[in-house]
């Protein structure tokens, strides 16, 4: 996909410097080839009738960055919000891109003599509670990835039990090396460039012996030996590889895939932990590898069932007048 000079820069600051994970920042430059692609529309850069999608935004340079205004953003947020559909939340993020985006321009590059993001403010996005499989339904994904048929399927299995032991990110079980796990001591590196520390249980032992095994008998390519999840090239799987087969595994499982994905597994196992393994909050906090406990919160909030028990284990639940 072909964008510009300072969009790639920007995009190497934010992998090099800032440690953002390629996920999202293949978001972010998501977003802002979508931004040039309406600035270039709106003001009739390019021929009538041309797709939105072949818009070309290569010809970007430091002149057309100056002339952008703040007005130019909210015509491209109104843009979202109308001809898009897209949510608060949605919207949110691409304000977050933007801003980051023409600050680094403005105060980083010096290539701008004004930031016409800076004053924008970002809409209020009520909290939701995380969107998680129950435990049936996790159940019935591991059965589903453990009894597949596929070649795959011990990798697919360790992956999915990882996922739902664990509660890594997608970016972080990709890159996990063979060397990074120590008996049952796995290291990971998160976000902002972060190292953790996670243990892994007999499940996850168990599944790493299995995948191990099967893993020794493929031809790995040289430059991917110490990955630990190979692709059926002998290179390190990718993020969309992994998304492919945990899509595919929870239709198997019927599982709705327009609502549920990779990082629901995320939040699932977060959950499960939480209301089944009564973990404490500041744990699940370093488990998670969230950097406040204020987002390890969100999870304090699923269980209502709980709260229906802790009510009516108050040893003042059965008092009854009448009866005294």
């Amino acid at each position: 996909m072909e964008t510009f000079p300072v969009l790639d820069s920007y995009c190497n600051y934010m992998l090099a410097v800032l440690g953002r994970s390629e996920l999202t920042v293949k978001e972010y430059r998501y977003d802002l080839i979508a931004f040039f692609r309406f600035y270039k529309q709106d003001h009739r850069l390019v021929p009538a009738g041309t797709e939105f999608n072949e818009i070309d935004i290569s010809d970007i340079d430091e002149k057309t960055l100056n002339r952008i205004t703040t007005d130019d953003i909210l015509i491209f947020l109104i843009w979202l919000s109308r001809e898009r559909k897209l949510s608060n939340a949605s919207r949110a993020r691409r304000i977050a891109t933007l801003k980051s985006f023409f600050k680094y321009c403005h105060s980083k590059k010096h290539i701008i003599s004004t930031n016409p993001a800076y004053d924008i403010e970002t809409p209020k996005v009520g909290k939701r509670n995380p969107k998680y499989l129950t435990l049936d339904q996790s159940k019935e994904l591991l059965e589903q990835a453990y009894n597949s048929p596929k070649e795959s399927n011990e990798r697919d299995y360790c992956i999915v039990t990882l996922f739902l032991n664990c509660g890594m990110r997608l970016s972080e079980l990709r890159g996990i090396d063979i060397d990074d796990i120590h008996d049952d001591i796995l290291t990971v590196i998160g976000k902002g460039n972060k190292e953790r520390t996670i243990y892994l249980n007999d499940a996850c032992l168990s599944a790493l012996d299995d995948w191990m095994a099967k893993r020794a008998t493929l031809k790995i390519k040289p430059e991917h030996k110490k990955a630990l999840f190979i692709s059926k090239r002998g290179t390190r799987i990718s993020d969309d590889m992994i998304q492919i087969v945990i899509k595919d595994l929870m239709l198997q499982a019927g599982i709705d895939t327009k609502v549920y994905s990779v990082h629901k597994l995320r939040h699932t196992a977060a959950t499960l932990m939480y209301k089944y393994g009564h973990v404490d909050i500041r744990n699940l906090q370093m488990i998670l590898g969230h950097q406040s406990v204020s987002t390890t919160q969100i999870y304090t909030h699923v269980d209502d069932e709980q709260l229906r028990k802790a009510v009516r284990n108050n040893p003042l639940a059965d008092f009854n007048p009448d009866d005294e």
